[in-house]
């Protein structure tokens, strides 16, 4: 006889084990942990896409470059992670050396689904086989390519899908309910960066306010080129 499914102890122990009613606790602890951390967001708008995150500075001994939210993968493709930070890099790591090799071996940049695809089956593949523990990190992976602006999500259990806005890490039903009201094709950057700061304080505690200076942005505009979008211009942005 199985043990009732309210005591999940009996199937954790293992990312390989199915409980009866078939769940993989430790591919949902892995999404617990994403859903505790600070909060990702991008979506397309007229000319690229933009990336935003909240990097959530807790003390004013550090300094706030050293925490890494947003990654550069190539010229023309980033990543925005929520999780364990050392996973997002691990897998960072690997994306990049994906995309080296694409340029190495064809001479062009890697497509932005050929490359979510890679990161999705390595995360998949740690769901599947004793011995190892899923990985604990969502990420947003969005790039401009031949085949226009692609905006994707990775799960840890190696799902992935495709968006015009998204957001991850905590309160991230919130975040897209806004987005399922407030955005829209064809927006221009200023709407676009003012559409990710509103979505920002959906991932804050009660009474906690948004400060500029723990946010990072970026975008990658149709010359498939990222650049960071600067604080001057983000307090501009957020005065209007």
């Amino acid at each position: 006889m199985y043990p009732s499914s309210s005591q999940p102890a009996n199937y954790d122990r293992a990312a390989t084990m199915f409980s009866p009613d078939g769940r993989l606790y430790q591919v949902e602890y892995a999404s617990k942990i994403v859903s505790q951390g600070t909060m990702g967001v991008a979506c397309k708008y007229n000319d690229g896409i933009l990336f935003a995150a909240d990097k959530k500075i807790n003390s004013r001994l550090l300094l706030p470059e050293s925490v890494e939210k947003i990654f550069p993968i190539d010229d023309h493709i980033i990543a925005v992670s929520a999780g364990l930070v050392g996973d997002a890099r691990r897998l960072v790591q690997i994306a990049r050396q994906k995309a080296q090799e694409n340029r190495s071996l064809y001479e062009e940049a890697i497509q932005t689904e050929s490359l979510v695809k890679e990161l999705s089956n390595i995360k998949q593949v740690f769901t599947q086989y004793g011995g190892m523990r899923p990985f604990g990190v969502s990420f947003i992976i969005g790039g401009v390519d031949t085949s226009g602006k692609r905006l994707f999500e990775t799960e840890p259990s190696g799902a992935l899908a495709e968006y015009h806005a998204i957001a991850i890490g905590k309160n991230r039903t919130k975040a897209m309910e806004f987005f399922e009201k407030e955005w829209k094709d064809n927006m221009s950057k200023e709407a676009a960066v003012k559409l990710l700061l509103k979505a920002l304080e959906f991932g804050l505690d009660e009474k906690e306010k948004l400060d500029i200076k723990r946010v990072q942005f970026m975008l990658i505009d149709s010359a498939q080129k990222f650049r960071p979008v600067s604080q001057d211009e983000l307090k501009g942005y957020a005065a209007k």
